[in-house]
């Protein structure tokens, strides 16, 4: 009988302590909507790894962002972007049935997961650092509005050693704001997005080159520009 007890309080402390770690989490991502977040996952995780390597970046809104870096990333990275709300079924679905037949499991991650990741997780593709991400993002999306996911995206993501964020990257690889940025330079910081470590938007291999034609057609396909006046506008 005692050790039933036992066994029910030890349930009730988990129990606790799993609900206040949601409360923390959920309180954490409802503050970051309105405060720029000072660091990320990622970026105290390649510190901690490479603490000789200088990171810079340099926060700015998204109204001051070209409005074609936004552009870039939804062609690249997740053309349903502003119709989903945080997870791409359909994207999920193919990664799920390629793992199932033994190909790996390969990424199908949205803005908002990337997102989710680059704040609060660790690189890697185990099946419970995924299942962790889908909570989490669906708490952004409930939380944040699109407008908010792209400005924090666009200033948190890594493109290359220790360059976080657009305004940084464009400065080191362009020497303009990432206000000035062209449709064809966009594309070349989209581009490295999925590896930023191994592909260079400074020195661009033959594949990102041909990344970066694609992306930039599909930018033209998408509608241009004002496929996304109302993402940047809206608060």
């Amino acid at each position: 009988m005692a050790g039933k007890s036992g066994w029910k309080r030890i349930a009730r402390w988990l129990l606790f302590i799993l609900l206040g770690v949601l409360a923390f989490i959920i309180g954490l991502i409802a503050l970051l909507r309105f405060v720029d977040p000072p660091t990320t996952a990622f970026m105290m995780a390649d510190r901690l790894q490479y603490p000789e390597r200088r990171q810079v970046q340099n926060w700015v809104d998204l109204e001051d962002i070209s409005p074609w870096m936004p552009l870039a990333v939804i062609a690249s990275e997740d053309q349903r972007f502003l119709q989903h709300w945080g997870l791409d079924l359909d994207a999920i679905a193919s990664a799920v049935q390629e793992y199932r037949e033994g190909e790996g499991l390969r990424g199908a991650s949205t803005i908002s997961q990337q997102t989710t990741k680059n704040l609060f997780l660790w690189n890697g593709r185990q099946m419970i650092r995924k299942g962790l991400e889908a909570g989490l993002t669906l708490g952004l999306e409930a939380l944040w509005s699109k407008r908010r996911i792209m400005e924090v995206y666009l200033n948190v993501a890594e493109f290359g050693d220790g360059v976080y964020g657009v305004e940084a990257a464009s400065r080191r690889f362009f020497g303009i704001p990432a206000s000035q940025l062209s449709a064809s330079q966009a594309a070349r910081l989209a581009a490295v997005l999925p590896n930023p470590k191994a592909y260079s938007a400074a020195r661009p291999s033959d594949y990102i080159w041909q990344r970066v034609d694609w992306i930039t057609g599909q930018m033209y396909q998408l509608g241009g520009p004002s496929m996304v006046r109302e993402l940047t506008q809206a608060r």
